[in-house]
């Protein structure tokens, strides 16, 4: 790098830990905040980037050598860093700056979404919920990638990236400008496979070459379509019209990727949701309907339904969502004119429930605690029902009432506002009114004072919330952890179930380990797994396996005697506690001669043996590398 930066990786250096510093800068600029013109473009980027700090953090003691994928990532980030810097130190951008620092942005994005891809995740003991997160980071940069400038021409990026990235950001600095307008809509429909490699940005003379193969390109007819890919996994919320499948089918339509469509209708879903006892992925309504009829299987697998819960499947809602928007597809997530789309593509006048709403709304700040309480239960109904009633709700105006009704000494009150809150966070657009209405320590505050109910739907509501990467920093340092903690100790059995939801979906956050562990989460896990009468073995076992990858938590697991436990569990449990006992275990052991002792002192192997034979796919693979670890110190002993 030019400048010599600290980051830089000098001789011995762990090419994890300069990745780790590199995405530390990032975050402390991020902190710091971004203001001007590319204010939106430095937020998105710094975001995208510190996701990737729970990937690196998982393989920082790895000592498997893969230089070119960590060379290809630390010179993606230490331009990202770069960029961020320039581009927020520009308060009043040229004309030059304009045209040329999104494309900066668009080739950055790109390099970063390559190296990522290239990574060799298979030789690291990854967890699956990091590498969701690396899954969810990719797809963002992969989309902003395109929103630049559409799909990205080889050709044009050879030539584009042919200078050092760095070179050509410091000449923002002295005003560079010799960059022609970039017609970057023009490459909307060019071949988006891309394998060259990325060295940079182009100076001044290689744009102006750029701009002479844009004009070119885009006046060829020989353009290749671009197919929409198929994805699949992720999750977040918004909604979708429905479109049916012979529909998608015409010529001039664009095809429906068929993640996308329902299983059970072939419809676009609008209203995707997790089946929990089969991870297969519905439209709300229509499993509903087959639920409601009696049905105990899963339409598609045929498995039996011992658990009917159904979770919002955030990430693919809003997938489908950006899809919708690149596709011009209309989305039925907000009313206009008095009407809202329907799944046929007609429209329903919605005037008559708008008005109906904003009446009991009114009625929430009402006085008389009889009509304040009448109204929240209406609420707390009508936004049980529907999607399309939680949109009309908050853009009614509710949410900000509802809040401060969490605090109410009325008890029905409070436990109908907080189930409320709950039944409208579903709807993802109003996740960010809730947390702008400053909710969390009201939350917080029923979580610990309020009834059985409102406490079991306050600890639901923070998993909720939580869905969201940066709501998960918030609610982390809001206090909520030691309340759920609290309820993962004296609640009933549904109540135990919540607070277990949500202090797996918060501890996935790295920041938020540390304060589960300070928070006593260890001793209340331990006890879930020791107690007879507990049925709550799979939800300790599933946050112990987030946690054991910490530091500190490490550490805590140790001290608590948790390792015989877990040997028991291997002769004992249940499949998938066997599963998540022997991952649990080898992240204790990794790098750990004391716990490797601890094993085979306590008669490991045998159980360990057994499971590598006859285990699940991943109780296997888990096992059988403690076993080769086990191995291995014994050869060093001796």
């Amino acid at each position: 790098m030019a400048g010599g930066e600290a980051t830089a990786t000098v001789a011995g250096d762990n090419p994890i830990d300069t990745l780790l510093r590199l995405v530390h800068d990032v975050a402390q600029i991020s902190i710091a905040g971004f203001s001007g013109k590319f204010k939106k473009d430095c937020t998105d980027l710094a975001r995208r980037v510190t996701l990737l700090a729970h990937l690196l953090e998982e393989i920082k003691d790895s000592n498997t050598l893969f230089g070119s994928c960590f060379s290809d990532l630390s010179v993606a980030l230490q331009a990202a860093k770069k960029l961020l810097l320039a581009a927020n130190d520009i308060k009043i951008p040229s004309d030059a700056a304009v045209k040329k620092i999104p494309f900066q942005f668009q080739c950055v994005t790109w390099k970063l979404e390559k190296a990522l891809g290239s990574f060799p995740y298979d030789h690291f003991d990854i967890s699956e919920e990091v590498q969701e997160q690396v899954g969810l980071a990719r797809a963002q940069l992969r989309r902003a990638t395109e929103r630049y400038g559409g799909p990205v021409n080889s050709n044009l990026l050879s030539r584009a990236l042919s200078q050092p990235l760095d070179k050509e950001i410091d000449l923002l600095h002295s005003g560079c400008s010799g960059i022609g307008t970039l017609h970057l809509e023009n490459i909307g429909n060019i071949d988006h496979e891309v394998r060259i490699k990325v060295g940079g940005v182009p100076n001044g003379s290689a744009c102006s070459k750029i701009v002479q193969e844009l004009k070119r390109v885009g006046n060829s007819s020989k353009l290749s379509e671009v197919g929409v890919p198929g994805i699949s996994g992720l999750a977040r919320e918004d909604d979708s019209p429905i479109k049916s499948h012979e529909e998608s089918e015409k010529p001039d339509s664009p095809v429906i990727p068929a993640e996308f469509l329902c299983p059970i209708s072939l419809e676009l879903m609008r209203d995707p949701v997790i089946v929990a006892a089969t991870g297969q992925t519905y439209e709300r309504s229509y499993i509903q309907q087959w639920i409601d009829g009696g049905h105990m299987t899963c339409p598609k697998t045929q498995q039996q339904l011992h658990n009917l819960t159904l979770t919002p499947n955030y990430a693919l809602r809003n997938l489908i969502s950006d899809w919708c928007a690149k596709n011009n597809i209309e989305q039925p997530t907000t009313t206009a004119n008095g009407k809202t789309k329907k799944s046929n593509g007609s429209f329903r006048y919605v005037s008559r429930e708008v008005s109906a709403i904003e009446l009991i709304v009114r009625k929430l700040s009402s006085r008389s605690v009889e009509e304040c309480r009448a109204a929240v239960a209406e609420i707390r109904s009508l936004s049980k029902r529907s999607t399309e009633n939680r949109i009309l709700i908050g853009e009614a105006g509710a949410i900000p009432v509802l809040v401060k009704l969490l605090t109410s000494e009325d008890r029905q009150i409070q436990e109908n506002a907080v189930t409320a809150v709950l039944n409208l966070s579903i709807f993802d657009d109003n996740k960010g009114i809730i947390m702008l209405a400053g909710a969390i320590p009201s939350i917080v505050q029923v979580l610990r004072t309020g009834t059985t109910e409102a406490r079991e739907n306050a600890a639901a509501t923070v998993f909720s919330l939580s869905l969201g990467n940066e709501n998960k920093i918030i609610i982390g340092a809001s206090g909520a952890i030691p309340a759920l903690i609290d309820l993962l100790l004296t609640g009933n059995t549904r109540g135990k179930k919540d607070a277990a939801s949500a202090l797996f979906n918060l501890c996935i956050y790295q920041g938020n380990k540390g304060r589960a562990v300070r928070a006593g989460i260890i001793p209340a896990l331990l006890k879930m797994l020791t107690d007879s009468s507990s049925c709550m073995v799979d939800e300790a076992l599933t946050i112990l396996s987030v946690l054991a990858n910490h530091k500190e938590a490490k550490a805590a697991i140790s001290r608590a005697s948790t390792i015989p436990v877990l040997i028991d569990l291997l002769r004992t449990g249940l499949p998938r506690s066997k599963e998540n006992a022997a991952a649990i275990l080898l992240s204790l052991c990794k790098r750990d001669s004391e716990n490797l002792a601890c094993l085979c002192r306590l008669g490991a192997v045998i159980p360990l043996s057994e499971l590598a034979k006859s285990g699940t796919v991943r109780a296997k693979r888990k096992a059988t590398s403690l076993l080769e670890s086990l191995r291995k110190s014994q050869q060093h002993n001796n």
